[in-house]
């Protein structure tokens, strides 16, 4: 067990962990520690001044707090703790995306019921921008070929869309090489490639996988499925009233047969960051890997896979802007070349004879068939596209939404937020007393509002905090104030019963 603290949270081995975090953020980086360290209840334009050796708020609801990074105040480590090496994410001139940014989005050029579409449900799908569907438009007027073995001009080019595409991933995610970027059809496919693959090689009978109380079912079930069929078993790591992982809880549960931790950065349900850095670290010292579902992350937070310390992460392209039908699994590159081929078929071999086959190397190895070549090429543009937005500028400007959000939420009368993580990023879910949370989302559509109610595909955690449904609002980078100001004003309504 971990020693405690005097004021029974904690540990100080934590401590030192997540000072160690801190001292690889700054490792190689002309960043000081000021411009990683500020005070989180200061104003988002405020100088970047706070001294690093200030001292960290006392554990009031769990080891998350250790970060520093509250609600209630104290300092934010989040930039370096969570994603190392990248640039402070605060406000200022280049505190958000630039003005006007909507107008890049077609489908939000449109009304619903009469009144502008206000699109909240981006933690399901992100729409659009023109230059994404212009993109792929191209590709299939002037470039469409299949890939690698054409020896005529649009199979170069093709190709080498295709392939721009995955250098443009590879940047994006701070992976070491090209060949460590894999292209699925989205988050789903690559966790079930990496079960079936690394997972049937590597995981035995009594041998553990560990999850989170947070996981969207895609990161369950494989893991079920392959404990199934091997005879290992599944945990749970708990997570606190608030939301937030029981880091303790997760210490005292690490040992010898834990394979695999597969854990959400941002929880696609309540929207909880998870400290994902630290715990990497914290399974690589017990020998496990670690799988990180990125799907709720990767469009609203800087990911530097190498920082984060993950041996697989996972995205796909339509959460952040890119197509339906694309996604990514990067994985280390002696982790992948380990790994057999999960589906057999074109482009993933060597050779072949009646007698045997021998194997490309990865990342074709997992890429048999025809890929979805118009789709990488759209990930790669939208991809493109949210660098230069700014991803530190998006995370600040989506932190104020986020912060004017819960706030609005909590002055409607009759509804409860569920949950109160540390770092909420993206989504929050609430529900209302004596309403069905689908009523509540046909209500906001009246009005204009799209909204997700339901079980999110992550009925576990809604179970966790006594619920089979909520009301999901979720942000994205095109979203404003007003955007909010119009649902907490049609929610007043409802529960005030003026509401149709």
């Amino acid at each position: 067990m971990l020693p405690e603290r005097p004021d029974g949270g904690g540990s100080t081995q934590l401590d030192e962990l997540v000072k160690g975090a801190l001292v690889d953020a700054l490792a190689g980086s002309d960043a000081s520690p000021a411009t990683l360290v500020a005070p989180l209840s200061a104003p988002l334009d405020a100088p970047l001044d706070a001294p690093l050796d200030a001292p960290l708020d006392p554990l009031a609801r769990g080891p998350f707090d250790l970060l520093g990074v509250t609600e209630r105040g104290g300092w934010n480590l989040l930039p370096a703790l969570m994603f190392p090496g990248s640039a402070p994410v605060r406000g200022g001139a280049s505190g958000a995306p630039r003005p006007g940014l909507s107008r890049d989005f077609p489908a939000l050029d449109q009304q619903v019921h009469g009144r502008r579409l206000v699109w909240l449900d981006n933690a399901a799908t992100t729409q659009k921008p023109r230059e994404v569907i212009d993109a792929i438009s191209r590709f299939y007027e002037s470039d469409n070929s299949n890939v690698h073995r054409g020896a005529h001009e649009l199979a170069a080019r093709a190709t080498d869309a295709y392939e721009g595409a995955r250098a443009t991933v590879q940047r994006f995610l701070g992976a070491r090489s090209e060949e460590e970027i894999v292209f699925v059809r989205g988050t789903t496919e690559a966790i079930n490639l990496v079960a079936q693959s690394w997972g049937r090689a590597n995981v035995h009978a009594r041998d553990e996988i560990l999850v989170t109380h947070l996981e969207h079912h895609s990161n369950i079930v494989p893991w079920q499925l392959l404990c199934e069929e091997t005879g290992a078993v599944l945990r749970v790591i708990p997570v606190d009233d608030a939301g937030d992982v029981r880091l303790d809880a997760y210490e005292a549960m690490l040992g010898p047969r834990v394979k695999l931790v597969a854990l959400p950065q941002v929880s696609n349900a309540i929207g909880t960051l998870v400290p994902v850095a630290a715990m990497a670290q914290m399974a690589h010292r017990q020998g496990a890997l670690v799988l990180v579902d990125g799907a709720q992350s990767v469009a609203h937070v800087p990911v530097d896979v190498t920082g984060l310390g993950a041996d697989f992460f996972v995205f796909s392209g339509h959460k952040i802007y890119g197509p339906t039908g694309i996604g990514v699994l990067y994985g280390r590159e002696e982790v992948l070349e380990q790994m057999p081929p999960w589906q057999g078929g074109g482009s993933m071999i060597e050779d072949v004879t009646f007698e045997r086959t021998t194997y490309a190397r990865p990342p074709a190895r997992f890429e048999a068939g025809t890929p979805s070549l118009a789709d990488a090429v759209g990930l790669g543009v939208a991809l493109d596209y949210v660098e230069r937005a700014g991803r530190p500028a998006i995370a600040a400007h989506e932190q104020r939404l986020m912060s004017s959000l819960v706030a609005g939420l909590s002055s409607v009368s009759g509804l409860s937020l569920v949950g109160a993580p540390a770092v909420r990023v993206g989504a929050v879910s609430f529900v209302m007393a004596g309403r069905e949370p689908r009523a509540i989302g046909q209500y906001l559509n009246r009005k204009g509002i799209a909204v997700r109610a339901g079980h999110h595909c992550a009925q576990p955690v809604l179970r966790r905090f006594g619920h089979e449904a909520t009301v999901r609002p979720s942000l994205g980078i095109y979203n404003d104030e007003s955007d909010i100001a119009l649902l907490v004003m049609a929610l007043r309504e409802l529960s005030s019963g003026r509401g149709r």
